[in-house]
């Protein structure tokens, strides 16, 4: 190390060049080989190091799997001048040679006997001492400061995230309210009227949905037949389910024609909608005595009619207009006649557009070839055994739509 490194060493800055070249030559040299150790944190320390050649590795958890290099030092760089002063003070990490090394090192006898000859040094050294204790409380300071601002960060995530856990759980119990209601607006159990059965299921694609059907009793031997599907999913869904339903039962009960009936609740919807939703319906009157089952659909699925020998057909193609976008409506108003043996079925999008793993839609197609094994069945077994193919056929992917089956056998 040449007298130009030695001065430029806060400790020994304000030194004139004599001196510096005594210092310079009481200094013991050490030689370090590649990866030696210099010193061990937790050392008692006892010298001073000053780098004439090479470089240092300054470690924490030395030669362990969380080893942390802390700094590299480079010529000209010096380390432990704290235990210059401080008898019985600890090594607060450890030190590890990059590469050969050389070393200028002062043991703190040394510096003492050195402090004698150059008072110089004590001063140098308080100098040194003060302004690194200057730079610790600016760095802490900074430190602190920088440590509040991170907490201040994670409590507003905190609070925020403590926010978005009760809003949460508030939508789930409305949800879950919401599921309850739209439930109990279904009915509990099928009506019996021998020599008709009636059967249904649904399947959400959300925890509430838009889909609804109903089977009801009508005066003068007839019985309601209700299916619909509002387009929209969650709970706007089953909030217009829940009027479009109560409109259409309490209209019913008016006795007046399938026709009639949703002409004057698409009145009630437009008069009170003040949104762009809409539901597709169909509802029919099923005659008990007569076995005439006359209908009028808005917009909803066309029916597919199974006779006792197996074979299937769509009852229509025109679909007539969905329920609440205009007034007045045009309609498909049908009237069919069951013969025994025969089952009708009712059934919502979600089953024809539900789709495969390889994004296939199941169809109307494979609707016709499935019923049409199905002839021996009652109205309950139909629904069912076409929700377990649906399901099968499904694979796993993700239901985009509710799935409602309503079917009549006579």
């Amino acid at each position: 190390m040449t007298i130009d490194l030695l001065a430029k060493i806060p400790l020994f800055a304000d030194l004139p060049q004599n001196d510096l070249e005594q210092i310079l030559a009481a200094l013991d040299v050490k030689e370090m080989q590649d990866q030696a150790i210099l010193f061990h944190e937790g050392d008692p320390g006892e010298h001073f190091y000053m780098v004439a050649h090479g470089q240092l590795e300054v470690l924490m958890a030395e030669g362990k799997t969380e080893e942390l290099l802390l700094n590299l030092l480079t010529v000209g760089e010096y380390l432990g001048e704290m235990s210059l002063i401080l008898p019985g003070g600890h090594r607060t990490a450890s030190v590890r040679s990059r590469g050969a090394s050389t070393l200028l090192c002062m043991s703190r006898l040394q510096f003492l006997d050195l402090t004698k000859k150059y008072p110089e040094l004590s001063r140098a050294m308080v100098r040194v001492l003060s302004q690194r204790l200057d730079a610790a409380n600016t760095q802490t300071f900074h430190e602190l400061t920088e440590k509040n601002k991170q907490l201040q960060t994670a409590y507003d995530a905190l609070k925020a995230a403590q926010f978005q856990l009760i809003e949460k759980e508030r939508l789930e119990r409305e949800l879950q309210v919401a599921a309850d209601i739209q439930i109990s607006i279904l009915p509990d159990q099928l009506p019996a009227h021998p020599p008709f059965s009636f059967g249904a299921r649904i399947l959400p694609a959300r925890q509430v949905g838009g889909d609804f059907y109903d089977v009801f009793p009508l005066a003068e031997g007839r019985v309601g037949v209700l299916i619909g599907d509002v387009a929209d999913k969650g709970i706007p869904a089953a909030i217009f389910m829940a009027r479009a339903h109560a409109l259409i039962m309490a209209e019913a009960d008016r006795g007046a024609t399938a026709g009639e009936v949703l002409q004057m609740v698409n009145r009630h919807i437009t008069r009170l909608q003040k949104s762009t939703q809409f539901v597709t319906v169909l509802y029919g009157i099923l005659n008990l005595e007569t076995r005439i089952f006359q209908y009028a659909r808005a917009g909803h699925e066309t029916p597919i009619l199974l006779y006792p020998e197996g074979s299937v057909e769509r009852v229509s193609h025109s679909s007539g207009m969905a329920l609440g976008l205009w007034n007045p409506i045009t309609l498909d108003e049908r009237t069919l006649t069951l013969s025994p043996g025969s089952t009708l079925l009712l059934y919502t999008d979600g089953l024809t557009d539900c789709r495969n793993r390889q994004g296939e839609s199941f169809g109307v197609d494979r609707i016709k070839t499935t019923l049409s094994g199905l002839s021996a069945l009652n109205a309950q077994q139909v629904c069912d055994h076409l929700l377990e193919t649906l399901i099968t056929y499904q694979g796993g992917s993700n239901q985009d739509d509710d799935v409602t089956l309503v079917s009549i056998r006579a």
